[in-house]
């Protein structure tokens, strides 16, 4: 383009108030998706889900909606990804790597608060958008990152809804216990849960964290025993959310409920414990399969839709996979996170990083996942609920709260 003609149109954009992007003339031939995913490791349950959910929805994007509206030409989405092994040296590394190497034009996080609070410096170092589906705790949106946006809700929030839902059905279980992983995301959660509790007027009879990597919970748990708690919740990720309920189970503590973060929302949870221990146990979760969002409910509460139908992406998530299993709430914030960035990019018609944050923190919209929108200062999500599910004969039923329920709930929790 002459750049006198440029010029001439560039200032004609600020008289009539048009968004021009010098990506508008040269609509690039693909969007590249970077991810230092969880494909081994401790998170590699969970990252394998991410994993899915992102195939899913880029498969949807490029296949059924035609790719990327950018400067009237429709442009593929295209994702690579390396296995950070979980590890925060891995991420930190594979984003450079992903920046400078494989010129990505977004970067999906790595699942876990540890880990997406890691990577964070390094987006921010080259000005990258940097989309966190993985990452809950507060802490990671009190740093001041200017380019993070998120998907998956607060840590802070986790067990709001729980709590709300055991005072509806049962407003006279007041002792309540909190024990959770010492993580940042976990900590997080708890702090939350705590507040809210005592909001509620329960009474927070034990407190207290476990290590990392713990492979005996039975001091604490027996400790936890003797301060007779009406309700426990707590966990952190999947490993210890096995062994959280096993020892729980040898130590015959039945209480009337247990709701565990990150690890009892995962199909193989059931099938690791095996129906006397894992039957009854909750979880808070983001999505739910059954949750019934559409473009209709969206139109009702004003939103915008993009996206598939639920059933469209659990096909399109077995197709990824390979595998004939149902997504968690891990697999559909993943997904949910590319349908943010085609939305932010289609509503400004470019690639442009500082213009697609800048979006991201105008965005409002609903797709399978529920409804999405950020806090256009921070990057928190502040517009998606959780749900509450509970293990019932081997499937995962939703019972909070009562208008998304597909269930009823099982109360009190059946002994182990």
């Amino acid at each position: 383009m002459n750049r006198k003609y440029f010029k001439i149109l560039l200032s004609l954009t600020v008289v009539f108030g048009f968004i021009v992007s010098t990506n508008a003339f040269a609509a690039p031939d693909k969007i590249l998706i970077g991810h230092p995913a969880c494909l081994s490791g401790k998170y590699a349950k969970a990252g394998e889900q991410a994993i899915g959910g992102i195939k899913a929805c880029v498969d949807w994007v490029n296949n059924v909606h035609g790719g990327v509206l950018v400067a009237g030409n429709r442009i593929p989405l295209k994702y690579k990804y390396y296995d950070s092994e979980s590890k925060k040296e891995g991420v930190t590394s594979l984003i450079e790597r992903l920046i400078t190497v494989d010129k990505v034009n977004v970067v999906f996080s790595s699942y876990s608060s540890g880990l997406t609070l890691a990577g964070a410096p390094v987006a921010e170092r080259y000005n990258m958008v940097y989309m966190d589906h993985g990452g809950a705790s507060d802490r990671i949106f009190q740093q001041g990152f200017q380019y993070i946006v998120q998907t998956i809700g607060p840590g802070s929030k986790y067990h709001v809804g729980t709590l709300n839902m055991f005072d509806h059905f049962d407003p006279q279980a007041k002792k309540i216990a909190l024990a959770y992983e010492d993580s940042e995301f976990a900590r997080m959660t708890m702090g939350g849960a705590e507040k809210h509790a005592k909001k509620l007027g329960k009474k927070i009879v034990f407190k207290r964290t476990y290590p990392k990597g713990v492979t005996d919970l039975t001091p604490l748990l027996s400790d936890m025993k003797a301060r007779k708690p009406d309700i426990v919740i707590g966990g952190g990720h999947y490993e210890d959310g096995q062994l959280f309920a096993r020892q729980m189970s040898d130590l015959d503590i039945n209480v009337k409920g247990l709701s565990l973060v990150a690890s009892a929302t995962l199909p193989a949870y059931y099938k690791a414990l095996g129906g006397r221990i894992a039957e009854g146990v909750m979880g808070p979760s983001h999505w739910e399969y059954g949750v019934t969002f559409s473009p209709e409910g969206a139109m009702k509460v004003g939103l915008d839709w993009i996206g598939p139908s639920q059933d469209e992406f659990v096909s399109l998530f077995k197709k990824a996979l390979a595998k004939n299993i149902i997504p968690d709430y891990h697999a559909a914030e993943a997904g949910a996170q590319v349908l943010a960035y085609v939305k932010a990019v289609e509503n400004i018609n470019s690639v442009d990083r500082d213009q697609v944050r800048a979006a991201l923190g105008k965005l409002k919209f609903m797709s399978f996942y529920g409804g999405w929108d950020v806090d256009d200062t921070t990057g928190m999500q502040i517009g998606h609920s959780m749900v509450d599910m509970q293990w019932q004969n081997g499937e995962r039923v939703i019972v909070w709260p009562l208008e998304a329920a597909t269930g009823k709930l099982i109360y009190p929790k059946p002994k182990f």
